[in-house]
């Protein structure tokens, strides 16, 4: 049976490619070099499977003591072969009659010449595959006559694969396979690496164990598969914390191992430090090598051997797995010493809580006045904004101290700071070893807390919501106004989900902890919630009062969170440009404790730039939030992020940008239970579908956005917001909300396919929201839905006007701009084509700004089909470039290729393709060359 090869898709289509070249005549050679554990083997044997008895297959595999043995690799090699020597010239067999018979080595280019004829002659009867493994533990002779023969292959039908370690090709004067093709084996991605421990584990694991390991083992395949190995049943279920490193019989960590214990007592000495310091730098480094006396030079060896990079002041180990071998391998002795080396030498302010942690990590049991300095370490370098460093020291205090109640709120402090420093996993093992330790009912309340807020934008929000009402529960005689935040969170979990029906429990639990007198803060949460339950309702005019005190509130506090909740009371009120104020204020506000809040204040102000027709600024938006979102581990809001993108490139009608980035979140959305970024990118695809002329796939699919009836529970007939919980367990991309707003789509689409009765329903839904909210785009939209839906052209006329005349007070030129072609359409249509003239040119002059390459074409051809051509677009140069160009053309000058720039911007790589063309045109350049030259 053979074994699937996860994550390497497209290393396997070059071998593929490269055995069907050889089928039909031409030959190559390969050269994979990767670090142990990637799967060079794995590769090389799938090639063998691949190529089946159709090919003559030769191979082997370098034997470590046969390495100081000249020629021994090719008298294996080509041992099969030996009874076809004789069919060669006489110079060149007599050269590999020696390396059988061992009467001394020939000349080098003849032999080298020999084993070339010899493989070629072998290959006009059928094509041959010749695979070398372990090429680092061959000798030298040998590989160089195979090198100098896969250098040569052209015409002939010969296919030559060779795998090696890194640490083969260390410096260009080892590299014997030079000139010879590379394949690169990077480590498994996340989605990779999580197939392959399903595929170890038959029970499964959690998306959070998976991660876990991921991270841990780099993507690394053989520790990936040793690791699901050694799993216990409680890490499996995520009772337990996952292994912190492989375990002991592993056949990698036995690698490092070797490599470790090879090394002199010097190197191994500076291979430690590094191990037992994850952040060493040069001048660390070079103190401890003179109050040790060590000999830096060993550094050298440590480096080839792949145990560290040096880069510049740096020196890091390359991954986790390595760090975790070493380490647990290494005398008790030696990390000692190495432990007491190191907190001598940091001696800076800076460097106390390392120093301290340095201390610690040679204390064999509990000890209160080193706990006590590790806790004032902590909170000094926490106060600093260095989490990572405050996380370590307060994990180490809680290990030394003896009461566990101090043990727990040290646990507790050590994950929030993990959380912080954006490791969520890390944050959420601590929090489950608190769990046991944490007896008293706030700490039991403020871990669950912490638990849901990262499950909320890390994990599932209906787990979240899970324990955000445990919180709540726990916190409500203690800190009413934590128990209010924890309540605010679920109900954030529920709107995530799409579960409006518990969010408005949710809403009533919280009013019954209602004060009298609360602070700003906390009464603008329960404004938020008195207003968006009414919303829920489908009380939109009850919901008003509410939602503007919840606006209001935001100008009397600091809290970035609290300006974030009144953003959405904003945009809930059509207000784009108040929740584009205040998203930017919870931006501006969120350092420090507090940055874990700048993913999510992104995705607000994104969404308001996109509702006030400024795309290439929510685009900018959405990009820093997804960077900011991945570097915190808040993996939810990436997912709103690339949603919103999404969205973006569809309402645009770029086609393939818009798939690229609806393939990266459709899963990801579906498997989390993500119901309001799974409503954006139904949304995205229905105006794809839109786009290609598929009118009743796009109702379709908004239709399903929605609840399934109005007798669901009470109150739905009155408010197409509200869902069923059967609905929640049948899809992942249902939101009313967004359904509502997703309403102008909808109508278009429905009126396309005649479905006129089904477009006047959501339309009445929409008009209400459109007239609570007075927002001058939002009732220029229903206005545009009525006059589609138009009985006669009278009527639509009417509609259409008062649409552009509140589109002109509005803020959204685009959305101008598609009603000014709805309506330039209709008026050719019906036989004004001087009027429709009119309308399309405003159209067509706004899509070109935005860069809307589908539309602007639309707008053309309706112009053409009006009996005007409209002119080419005069560009001005680098001021006429838009945001998007620049920023392509800047990565482009920088030497990034079209899909490197594709994969950075989450665009497709025509679109890459088709803007630098035009920056090309508007710069006035012919080549890269001078795109860097202008850029520099």
């Amino acid at each position: 049976m053979s074994v699937v090869l996860r994550g390497r898709d497209d290393q396997l289509a070059v071998l593929e490619g490269l055995l069907d070249r050889a089928r039909s005549g031409r030959g190559g050679a390969l050269s994979v070099l990767a670090e142990p554990g990637m799967g060079k083997t794995a590769l090389l044997e799938w090639a063998v499977r691949r190529a089946g008895p159709e090919f003559r297959t030769l191979g082997i595999r370098g034997i470590r003591q046969e390495s100081s043995l000249a020629l021994a690799g090719l008298h294996r090699l080509l041992g099969p072969l030996a009874d076809r020597i004789s069919c060669l010239p006489e110079c060149q067999a007599g050269a590999l009659r020696r390396v059988f018979d061992g009467n001394g080595a020939a000349d080098p280019f003849t032999l080298c010449t020999a084993v070339h004829a010899l493989l070629t002659a072998t290959a006009r009867s059928g094509p041959v595959l010749c695979w070398i493994d372990d090429v680092h533990w061959l000798d030298r002779a040998s590989l160089e006559a195979m090198a100098f023969t896969a250098r040569r292959l052209g015409d002939e039908p010969v296919v030559m694969l060779f795998a090696a370690h890194n640490e083969h090709v260390t410096t260009p004067e080892r590299d014997r396979l030079a000139g010879i093709p590379r394949l690169p084996l990077p480590p498994l991605d996340e989605a990779a690496s999580a197939e392959v421990l399903t595929d170890r584990c038959p029970t499964g694991v959690t998306e959070d164990l998976a991660a876990g390991l991921t991270e841990l083992t780099g993507g690394n395949p053989l520790a990936l598969v040793e690791m699901a190995a050694a799993l216990t049943p409680g890490q499996l279920s995520g009772e337990e914390p996952p292994p912190e490193t492989l375990p002991p019989g592993s056949r990698l960590r036995a690698v490092y191992r070797r490599r470790f214990f090879r090394l002199s007592p010097d190197a191994r000495r500076l291979a430690l430090l590094a191990v037992a310091d994850d952040r060493l730098d040069g001048r660390t480094l070079t103190r401890a090598a003179e109050a040790d006396r060590l000999d830096l030079r060993e550094l050298e060896a440590v480096r080839a051997w792949g145990l560290v990079r040096v880069d510049g002041d740096s020196i890091t180990v390359p991954s986790p797995v390595i760090r975790g071998a070493v380490y647990a391998d290494a005398p008790l002795a030696e990390r000692n010493t190495v432990h007491e080396l190191l907190a001598r030498v940091l001696d800076d302010d800076r460097q106390r809580a390392r120093r301290i942690w340095h201390r610690a990590a040679l204390a064999c049991e509990a000890n209160d006045v080193l706990a006590a300095e590790l806790c004032e370490a902590a909170a000094e370098a926490g106060a600093a904004g260095r989490y990572t460093d405050s996380s370590r020291a307060w994990q180490r205090a809680a290990t030394l101290t003896r009461d566990r109640d101090e043990q727990a709120t040290m646990l507790l402090a050590a994950a929030t700071d993990a959380w912080l420093a954006g490791r969520s996993r890390r944050a959420r093992s601590l929090v489950r070893r608190l769990a046991p330790a944490a007896r008293r009912g706030p700490l039991r309340g403020r871990a669950d807390l912490l638990r849901g807020e990262i499950e909320l934008r890390d994990g599932r929000p209906a787990a979240g919501r899970r324990m955000l009402l445990d919180a709540a529960d726990r916190l409500a005689g203690h800190d009413r106004r934590s128990a209010v935040v924890a309540l605010a969170y679920a109900g954030e979990a529920s709107c995530l989900n799409g579960d409006l029906r518990r969010y408005l429990a949710i809403a009533e639990r919280a009013a019954a902890l209602r004060g009298r007198h609360e602070p700003p803060e906390t009464e603008l949460l329960f404004a938020h919630f008195e207003g968006m339950s009414a919303t829920y309702r489908g009380h939109h005019q009850e919901a008003v009062e509410p939602l503007r005190r919840t606006v209001r509130l935001a100008d009397a506090t600091d809290d970035c969170a609290a300006k974030v909740w009144a953003g959405m009371a904003a945009q809930m009120l059509g207000d784009d440009q108040r929740t584009h104020e205040l998203a930017g204020e919870a931006v501006r506000l969120s350092i420090g404790p507090d940055a874990a809040v700048k993913p999510w204040a992104l995705a607000y102000l994104a969404l308001a730039d996109l509702w006030l027709g400024r795309h290439p600024s929510a685009t900018a938006h959405s990009m820093e939030g997804l960077r900011l979102a991945r570097a915190a581990g808040q993996e939810n809001h990436a997912i709103d992020h690339l949603a919103t993108m999404a969205l973006l490139a569809a309402l645009q009608g770029d086609k393939d940008t818009a798939r690229v980035r609806l393939d990266a979140v459709s899963d990801a959305a579906a498997r989390r239970g993500l119901a309001r970024p799974g409503a954006f990118t139904s949304w995205a695809l229905a105006c794809l579908e839109l786009i290609e002329e598929r009118p009743a796939d796009a109702a379709g699919r908004i239709r399903l956005m929605g609840p399934p009836s109005s007798e669901e529970w009470p109150g739905a007939r009155a408010c197409r917001f509200a869902r069923a919980d059967s609905l929640m367990a049948r899809t992942w991309h249902a939101h009313p909300v967004v359904h509502v707003m997703a309403t102008p789509h909808f109508v278009e689409a429905a009126v396309r396919c005649d479905e006129r009765a089904g477009a006047r329903q959501a339309l009445e839904v929409f008009d209400r929201w459109a007239a609570s909210t007075r927002d001058a785009v939002r009732l220029a939209l229903s206005h545009r839905c009525h006059a589609l839906l138009a009985g006669d052209d009278a009527e639509a006329d009417e509609h259409f006007r008062e649409a552009l005349r509140l589109h002109q007070r509005g803020d959204s030129a685009f959305e101008m701009a598609r009603t000014e072609l709805l309506y330039g359409h209709r008026l050719r249509r019906g036989r004004k084509p001087r009027a429709a003239r009119e309308h399309l040119r405003n159209a067509l002059q706004i899509f070109e700004y935005y860069e809307a390459d589908h539309w602007t074409e639309n707008a053309r051809a309706e112009l053409r089909a009006a009996g005007e051509t409209a002119p080419a677009p005069v560009h001005k140069g680098a001021a006429d470039l838009t945001t998007q160009q620049r920023q392509i053309a800047r990565l482009a000058a920088e030497g990034a290729t079209n899909r490197e720039i594709a994969a950075r911007l989450f665009l497709s790589h025509r679109t890459v393709d088709h803007h630098l063309r035009n920056v090309f045109v508007r710069l006035g350049i012919r080549s890269r060359v001078e795109l860097a030259r202008f850029f520099g």
